[in-house]
């Protein structure tokens, strides 16, 4: 007979995805290849941008995270972690989050950072088989998250 994990209610969720700005710099990356092969290829100031529009969207996409609390774990992105582990939690506005991740940055800490999000949660960690001492997150919502997370 299997067992099975009893359902955990979500408390949280965040998509982070790549903002208007960063797609619009694919656009002109890929308009721009036009330019380079224009000389040479005519035919291919169409095919060249189609196929690197495609190839840049497919890999911006790819950055995006997903944030998702439940009472029992936290997911970001492919990592996750147990909330038992998870000891406290600080919500950053963008020039506290500009500081977190520079002069106040611990080199053991997890990374999950997107330049299109400004703020960012700190997520305090205590596991003894674990040399991580918490892990910073970008964030739309800081502060939301940072309540969820709250033990």
């Amino acid at each position: 007979m299997a067992t099975t994990q009893p359902e955990t209610r979500v408390v949280y969720t965040e998509k982070l995805g790549p903002s208007i700005g960063m797609w619009i710099l694919i656009v002109i990356a890929a308009a721009s290849t036009a330019l380079m092969v224009l000389p040479v290829w005519k035919a291919g100031t169409i095919i060249l941008p189609v196929i690197s529009f495609v190839l840049l969207a497919w890999w911006l996409r790819s950055l995006g995270i997903s944030i998702i609390v439940t009472e029992q774990q936290l997911f970001v992105g492919d990592a996750h972690i147990d909330r038992r582990f998870v000891v406290d939690a600080t919500g950053y506005d963008a020039e506290g989050a500009r500081t977190a991740r520079g002069t106040g940055l611990d080199a053991r800490a997890f990374l999950m950072l997107r330049p299109w999000a400004k703020s960012a949660v700190r997520i305090d960690i205590h596991d003894e088989t674990d040399p991580t001492p918490y892990w910073l997150v970008s964030s739309k919502r800081p502060m939301e998250l940072a309540a969820a997370l709250k033990p």
